[in-house]
Order: structure tokens, then sequence, then C-alpha cells
């Protein structure tokens, strides 16, 4: 559990990575008092930022997936990665919600949105793709992203389920990998490489399953899934946390730095000002008495 496992599959020119969220989803979720159907959306996209995030080579870099959305039950979707901790929310209309069925559609939940996804470097780089929400799952937004703005062509699997009175999730990325001939459209690898369909083939038989049992390790799923290809190269696995990285003093520096008529608007009756964190749901009572007197 909360582990991702890189792997790599030279002969057919592919690349893959696992990812198994147990303890550190059940953390994020007990933060929040979501309904079983919005559960299970944040942690279908928390397997995906896992997924994508575990790609960065910046050991510093973060990767920040938001859903943006216009009519639908939820209103705004953010998690993202970095250093191997994962944390995210989301905001919904709790009317829509209550109309929409048991297993609602992509659409339904999202309506007419779009899925941004931006990496950030440690050096202050930074890569957006914007694609927008279609298909049946955030699985296959995500497959529209890679071939849209990476030009790669991929396959995302995920599955959610329960396991020991806990929310278990998992998930499968798998790239091909282009020969990188200088000025060629990666797009082309479909027809240069047709080894791409036949592994791509191999990783759509993974078991919802196999992703979600917590007793079998990852390196065995990688093994059965393509054990007869040739070199297999698994790559190294890395542990996967919830942290969230709200700053109480940050936020009060912050909030010094204020005209004291705007502070003394934000507080309370009592003189005091309540920050809150979306991610973590963490509250902070800042008294207007402890902040340094503005500038």
């Amino acid at each position: 559990m909360d582990r991702s496992l890189g792997f790599a599959i030279p002969d057919r020119n592919a690349r893959g990575r696992l990812v198994r969220l147990g303890p550190a989803l059940d953390k994020v979720l007990a933060a929040h008092a979501y309904p079983p159907v919005l559960e299970r959306v944040l942690a279908e996209a928390l397997v995906l930022t896992a997924l994508l995030g575990a790609t960065l080579k910046d050991e510093g870099g973060q990767m920040t997936m938001q859903a943006q959305t216009g009519g639908g039950a939820v209103d705004l979707l953010v998690c993202d990665y970095r250093g191997g901790e994962v944390r995210g929310y989301l905001k919904h209309d709790p009317d829509k919600l209550a109309e929409l069925p048991a297993d609602p559609s992509l659409f339904a939940l999202f309506g007419s949105g779009y899925l941004a996804i931006t990496f950030d470097g440690a050096a202050g780089q930074r890569y957006q793709g914007i694609v927008p929400l279609d298909g049946s799952s955030l699985a296959e937004a995500a497959e529209s992203y890679f071939e849209q703005s990476e030009q790669i062509p991929s396959l995302v699997r995920i599955a959610v389920g329960h396991q020991d009175g806990g929310c278990v999730a998992g998930g499968l990325l798998m790239q091909h990998l282009a020969e990188g001939e200088e000025g060629r459209e990666r797009l082309h690898t479909r027809l240069d490489h047709p080894e791409w369909g036949h592994v791509e083939t191999l990783g759509s038989t993974v078991k919802a399953d196999e992703l979600l049992d917590g007793d079998l390790p990852l390196e065995t799923i990688v093994w059965r899934l393509f054990h007869d290809e040739g070199e297999v190269r698994v790559l190294g696995g890395a542990a996967l946390t919830n942290a969230c990285r709200c700053d109480p003093e940050h936020v009060a520096d912050v909030i010094s730095r204020f005209p004291e008529e705007e502070r003394r608007d934000m507080a309370d009756a009592d003189g005091i000002i309540r920050v809150d964190c979306a991610f973590c749901a963490s509250v902070w009572p800042i008294p207007l008495s402890s902040l340094a007197p503005a500038q």
C-alpha cells in the first residue's frame, strides 16, 4: 500500500508505472465528509495524480491536476503531488449531486469541464496541458491529455474499492516511447512501431482486483502482464504519503501585511481571523492582537 513502482520494456519501446493507495487515501478522505460517489471521484483523481507526479524527474518539482467544471455537480477538483506526498479536495453542489444516479457519468459529475495538468520544476520551469473532460472516466481524460498535449500514446487504468474497512485505489499508466528522431512528430509512433498495440493490449488485461490487492506486490503485477516480453526493467519503487503543506505562521505573516482596517473586516466579533485549508480541512484561529503592526 501507498507505493509507486516504475518499469520499462525496452524491446517494446514502452514504460509504465503502478500505484496503490491505502492509508494515505483514507487520511485524505477522513478530512472531509464527502458522499461515497465523490469519495470515489477523489480517490481516482489521487491515483492519477500519483501516477503522473511520479514521472517527475526533478525531485523538488510539483505536479498539480485541476478540474474546472461548468454545469456539473462538482464545481472544482484539485490534487497535487510533490516528493511522494499527495493531497486533494473537491467542491460540489449538494442539490445537483442529489439529482444524480448512484453511478453518474463523467459529464453528469463535471459538466462541460476541462482538465488542467501543470508540472512545476524546482528551478521555476512550468509546463501546462489542458484538455476537455471527455470520455467515461478520469482515466480516459488522462489518455486524451497525453494524446493531445504530450503526443504520447498512453494507457491508463484505475480501480477503487474497499478493503479491511478502508478505501483502496490503484492504477496503471503505460506509455509508448518515441525513438526521438529529430523533427519527428511523436504521434507517428503508432504507425512506426505497431508493437505498442501489443503492449497496450497486454496492459489492458490488468484486473481491478490486482490493482487493489494489498497482499499482491506491484512487481508481481508487472511480471504477470509482461513476463513473455523479454527484458522488463523494474525502475524502483517509492513510498507515497498524504501530507498537507499548509503553514499557519506563513498565513499570519501574509495577513499582517494587510491594512489594519481590512484585518478587522476579516475578524469575527471576538477579534479572531479564522483561516481554513481546503486540502486538510484544518482551521487556524489567528487573533488580531497576535499580528504585527501593518507596515
